[in-house]
């Protein structure tokens, strides 16, 4: 893994990683105990120049914030809050964390929440702002950076295609290797902005919970190709994490997706061996 040093998740956002290690202390003494409590909770601390100091880090959180009153910034704080006690967390080192919290804070990013529908798109929309980010944000990039980035997020963005059904659209899984090599060619390949990038852009491309299938998974031969080794213990971490966004509270629902998750996880590993 080529990351040298990166930017610290908590050198730009230094109030969220306090609020987050309270929550976790709340949900363990149990006054955080349900979504509406955790609601509350994350509602009351993005006031107006909380929101506006991660929207200066994060350019759309804002916007991701405003869909059907705040359910998927309430969820990335939720992610954020389940991902804090996970042990695969705490056996990461402190570099792994730190790429992990990028990625958390940045997948949901483009989400587009409408109520009884999915949006199947946003990993790759999610992460064309994300690369775009963490260039400003001072993380190393290439010499081609400001070349490619342009037409890289619009080919990233553009990547879309129709569900075998023909309604919902879908990630274009077919780009993928132009896609993939334009990261690596802007960032450096296994670099942190690289390893982020990726995360972002491919946390909706595993299946991993039987009751919510992805529409449009990566194939065995694909996830070796695009995930590989060094993006998979990431990854496995933010998609436990990702689960534990929505079954926080119910924990019977919780364990079960995160068997799921780690089945699909070992096979994974397996795979890349």
């Amino acid at each position: 893994m080529n990351t040298n040093s990166f930017p610290s998740f908590n050198s730009y956002l230094t109030n969220l990683d306090g609020f987050i290690s309270k929550l976790v202390e709340n949900y363990q003494q149990g006054s955080i105990n349900s979504w509406g409590t955790l609601d509350k909770a994350v509602k009351e601390y993005f006031d107006i120049q909380q929101m506006e100091e991660t929207e200066s880090v994060i350019p759309g959180w804002t916007r991701m914030a405003s869909y059907t009153d705040g359910i998927t910034l309430t969820h990335v704080i939720c992610v954020f809050l389940g991902m804090s006690m996970l042990p695969e967390y705490k056996k990461l080192n402190e570099s792994q964390k730190n790429l992990v919290n990028w990625i958390v804070l940045f997948h949901d990013v483009e989400k587009i929440h409408i109520k009884g529908k999915r949006d199947f798109i946003h990993g790759f929309v999610s992460a064309s702002t994300t690369a775009k980010a963490l260039g400003d944000l001072g993380f190393s990039v290439t010499d081609q950076y400001k070349e490619l980035l342009s037409s890289w997020g619009e080919l990233t963005r553009s990547a879309i295609a129709k569900s075998e059904n023909g309604g919902d659209d879908i990630q274009d899984n077919k780009k993928l290797p132009r896609i993939i090599a334009g990261i690596d060619e802007m960032f450096g390949d296994n670099t942190a902005g690289a390893l982020i990038t990726k995360g972002v852009l491919l946390h909706m491309s595993v299946n991993v919970v039987l009751e919510y299938p992805q529409a449009a998974p990566l194939s065995n031969d694909e996830i070796k190709q695009y995930i590989g080794k060094d993006l998979t213990p990431l990854l496995k971490v933010m998609m436990l994490a990702d689960n534990d966004g929505w079954t926080l509270f119910y924990p019977e629902t919780r364990e079960q997706q995160r068997r799921e998750t780690l089945e699909v996880f070992e096979g994974l590993e397996k795979n890349l061996q």
